[in-house]
């Protein structure tokens, strides 16, 4: 199973969405699951993953989670150092066990342009890390994904699912 996780952030919570799916070029989620978190660290500029990794652990927590490969919203890792990032963490916290494919929107400084991924007609490209996949197959998943347009449909699903009005 595919798990693709997106957060978003309320005035003292936030709402993490996971999305489930068997094949990369399903159009449609197995399942949409959800976890509201109560408080939530600050943000810390440079320190994202303190703010965002406890989030994306509970929803794999309290559902009980295994999948096979989990698709962030960010980065694997951070510039041409390759420094860690959130999807860095993610797979040291869940002991090398899953492999990361960060999907991040704006490039980060220094980002290797290998990273770049062209979807659809867009003429502006996704930024690819990984963890535990080679880049080339990652790319080949996010690019073999359900959509026309630069995001692909179930990360588009992922975004949308977590910016649920949160209940508290």
């Amino acid at each position: 199973m595919i798990l693709a996780v997106d957060v978003d952030y309320g005035e003292q919570g936030a709402l993490v969405a996971g999305v489930l799916f068997k094949e990369w070029f399903e159009e449609k989620a197995e399942k949409i699951l959800y976890t509201e978190i109560n408080k939530v660290s600050e943000y810390k500029s440079g320190e994202f993953y303190r703010r965002e990794l406890p989030c994306i652990l509970s929803l794999i927590e309290e559902h009980k989670l295994k999948p096979s490969v989990i698709v962030i919203d960010g980065y694997v890792s951070l510039g041409e150092k390759s420094c860690p990032g959130l999807g860095k963490y993610l797979y040291d916290a869940l002991n090398g066990e899953t492999k990361i494919i960060g999907v991040a929107k704006k490039p980060y400084k220094d980002t290797p342009y290998n990273t770049n991924l062209l979807r659809g007609k867009s003429s502006k490209p996704l930024y690819v890390t990984t963890v535990g996949v080679e880049l080339d197959v990652a790319k080949g998943y996010i690019k073999s994904m359900h959509g026309k347009n630069r995001i692909p449909s179930l990360l588009k699903l992922a975004d949308t699912a977590c910016r649920r009005k949160l209940t508290n």
